[in-house]
């Protein structure tokens, strides 16, 4: 058991004067930041549409779905190929995917940032709440196959550009791509029966 010592501690004067200059220069560029972490936000990395679609796949695997769908959208645009099919509607109440993300490759980029961290959320949410979900590594196997593809294709993005900005949400992503490809790969291997199990839990 750690015990708090109650005995008032003596303090310098001169800790007293260096405490004072600190929270001083917070003071004064606090607003600062937090202006430019606002402002670093306005962008939502999903389309309202795409946001719809999340919330209404419930079940993990089928959201997942949606993210991965969303990070292969914005890379054919940013690499200027096809774009992935559109899925096939199996719920006539499905949201539709609406039009294609716009903004420039940074903002692509970044958005590719924030599906990736909203996925690895949610999977950790779930696994939070019920970690017995057998939806969780099958989302998770998904995820992790996707990933390594998005990692291939960050190597030649970085090597192209020289714009500040790219680079910093090519960063970005690798970080993610890193964290979900290291568990994934810690994953045991599937077997027949879990990747055709029909008893699904909603998370």
């Amino acid at each position: 058991m750690i015990k708090i010592d109650s005995r008032r501690t003596r303090v310098s004067p001169s800790v007293q004067r260096v405490s004072v200059v600190l929270l001083a220069a917070l003071s004064i560029s606090a607003p600062f930041l937090f202006v430019r972490s606002a402002s670093a936000q306005t962008r939502d990395h999903l389309t309202n549409q795409e946001s719809d679609l999340v919330r209404f796949n419930q079940e993990l695997d089928k959201r997942t779905d949606v993210f991965i769908r969303a990070i292969n959208l914005r890379f054919a645009i940013i690499n200027g190929t096809a774009p992935p099919p559109r899925p096939k509607k199996l719920d006539k109440e499905e949201p539709e995917w609406g039009d294609p993300p716009k903004g420039t490759r940074a903002q692509l980029l970044g958005d590719i940032a924030g599906i990736l961290d909203e996925a690895i959320t949610n999977i950790d949410d779930v696994s939070r709440r019920d970690e017995k979900n057998p939806l969780l590594s099958r989302s998770l196997r998904k995820l992790t196959a996707a990933t390594n593809g998005y990692l291939n294709q960050l190597n030649t993005l970085k090597n192209q550009t020289k714009d500040p900005d790219e680079t910093a949400a090519i960063v970005r992503i690798q970080e993610y791509a890193n964290q979900i490809v290291e568990v994934g790969n810690k994953l045991p291997a599937a077997t027949p029966d879990s990747d055709k199990d029909k008893k699904k839990k909603k998370p």
